[in-house]
C-alpha cells in the first residue's frame, strides 16, 4: 500500500535579481531539462484597497489585448476581490496563454513601472504530479511557484516547488525525484526547507478534518480516525497543563505584571541559544534559531516528531511557546506556560539572563514530563509514522 505525499520545497529567493530574469531563468530550466513547454499560470494583482497606483491599467495601456484576462472575482466568499490580470480559474480567460515575451516584459517592469501589489507565476509539467493536489493553497499546486508582493518595508519574494510522490510506508526512504525535476531544482537555488504533506486517498464531497503543517497552512487529514483519537488526548492534557507545570517546574516566577516591573523593559537576556542547548540537547532535541524564534525537535521511537516552538522577541522581549507532536494525518498541540504563575498562551517578560535560565529550566522540566507521558499517549492513539516521515526538514 502506497501513500500520496506532497513535498513542499522552499528555495532561497533573492529580491535583488530582476523579476523578469527569474521568470526567464526558470522557463529556460524547463527547456534545458528537456520538458515540453510548461503550463504557466499567472496572477498580477492591484492593491485590494483604493489609494494605490493601478498596475493593471498601466499594463493595459501598453497591452490592450490583455483586457480579457482582467477580473476582480472574489477568491474568498463575502470578501471583495482585488482587480488583477489572471488566467486562473476565476478569469474569463481561464487556461489561456499569453506570449512569453509579454509576460517577461511585464515582470521586468516590476516594481518601478508596474508596482503590482501581489504577483504569482506558476510553472507546471506533469512530471511534478497532477496540477491540483486537492490542497487549497497556491504553494500546494504541483510545479514551481514564484511570488513577489508589496510589503510595508519593501518587496517580498518567494520561490517554491510542490512535487507529488507515491511513498511506501514500509520503506526507510522516499523514492527519489525524477532527474529532470532535480535539474530544475538546481536552477532554482539553495533549498531552505522541505515539508511533507501526506494526502488523503480521496477528498470526497464533504469536509475533511484538517491538520496544520509547520507553516500554519491547514490540509485535509490523511488519517481522520487517528486525528480524532489524538484530539481526545490533547484535550485531556490541555486541561491539565497548569497542574503539571505546578508539579514539575523547579522555579516559581513572578506573575507577568510583577515580572515587567521587577526588571523593566530595557533589560535584556543576551544570547538565548546557549541556555536552550544546555537544557534540551541532553534530551535529544536539536535547536534552530530564526528571527526572534527557536524551533527544537526530536524524533520519538515511533518516528513521530516532537517539536518545541518558542517566540522570544518577534514583537517584544517576551516569550511564548507551544509543544507539538506530528504524525501522519495529525498534529497534537499544547501551549507551554513558563511558570505555574503565568497565563497559558500569554507572553511572559524574559528579563535578564538569570530569569531566562530559570524560564528554560522550567520549560525543560515541563517538556521532559510531556515526553514521558503525553508523547507515548499520542503514539498509542495515532499510531507510528514511516521511517522517512519528517514534517519539516
Amino acid at each position: 500500500m502506497h501513500m500520496r505525499l506532497a513535498l513542499l520545497t522552499t528555495f532561497t529567493a533573492s529580491k535583488k535579481e530582476q523579476l523578469g530574469l527569474v521568470v526567464s531563468r526558470i522557463h529556460k530550466a524547463f527547456q534545458d531539462a528537456g520538458f515540453p513547454e510548461p503550463e504557466i499560470r499567472f496572477n498580477l494583482g492591484d492593491a485590494p484597497i483604493p489609494g494605490f497606483v493601478s498596475s493593471v491599467d498601466r499594463v493595459l495601456k501598453r497591452h490592450p489585448e490583455l483586457e480579457r484576462f482582467v477580473t476582480d472575482a472574489a477568491t474568498i466568499p463575502n470578501v471583495p476581490g482585488a482587480r488583477r490580470i489572471s488566467n486562473g480559474p476565476l478569469s474569463a480567460a481561464a487556461g489561456e496563454t499569453i506570449a512569453l515575451s509579454t509576460l517577461l516584459e511585464i515582470a521586468a517592469g516590476v516594481p518601478r513601472s508596474f508596482p503590482f501589489h501581489n504577483i504569482a507565476i506558476h510553472f507546471h509539467s506533469p512530471e511534478f504530479g497532477e496540477l491540483s493536489t486537492g490542497l487549497r493553497s497556491a504553494e500546494s499546486m504541483a510545479g514551481i511557484l514564484l511570488t513577489d508582493s508589496w510589503w510595508v518595508n519593501g518587496r517580498m519574494r518567494s520561490l517554491s516547488a510542490c512535487t507529488v510522490v507515491d511513498a511506501d510506508p514500509a520503506s526507510k526512504k522516499l523514492p527519489p525525484l525524477p532527474p529532470r525535476v532535480m535539474a530544475i531544482f538546481a536552477v532554482c537555488g539553495k533549498v531552505k526547507k522541505t515539508m511533507q504533506a501526506p494526502l488523503p486517498d480521496t477528498f470526497g464531497p464533504g469536509p475533511v478534518p484538517g491538520v496544520r503543517l509547520p507553516n500554519g497552512h491547514a490540509i485535509p487529514s490523511a488519517n481522520p480516525e487517528a486525528l480524532q483519537a489524538v484530539r481526545e488526548v490533547v484535550l485531556k492534557y490541555r486541561a491539565r497543563i497548569m497542574e503539571i507545570a505546578e508539579r514539575v517546574m523547579p522555579h516559581r516566577l513572578p506573575d507577568p505584571a510583577e515580572a515587567s516591573k521587577e526588571l523593566g523593559l530595557a533589560v535584556t537576556a543576551g544570547p538565548k541559544k546557549p541556555a536552550l542547548e544546555a537544557v534540551f540537547k541532553p534530551m535529544a532535541y536539536s535547536c534552530r534559531g530564526g528571527s526572534g524564534t527557536f524551533t527544537l525537535r526530536r524524533r520519538s521511537r515511533a518516528n513521530l516528531t516532537a517539536e518545541i516552538n518558542l517566540d522570544v522577541g518577534t514583537w517584544s522581549h517576551s516569550v511564548t511557546g507551544f509543544f507539538a507532536v506530528y504524525g501522519v494525518g495529525f498534529k497534537a498541540t499544547v501551549m507551554l506556560p513558563v511558570s505555574p504563575t503565568a497565563l497559558v498562551g500569554a507572553q511572559y517578560p524574559i528579563g535578564d539572563a538569570a530569569r531566562w535560565h530559570r524560564i528554560v529550566e522550567n520549560l525543560g522540566a515541563l517538556v521532559a514530563e510531556l515526553d514521558r507521558t503525553f508523547v507515548p499517549e499520542v503514539e498509542a492513539a495515532g499510531g507510528p509514522a514511516p521511517a522517512w516521515y519528517e514534517p519539516e526538514r
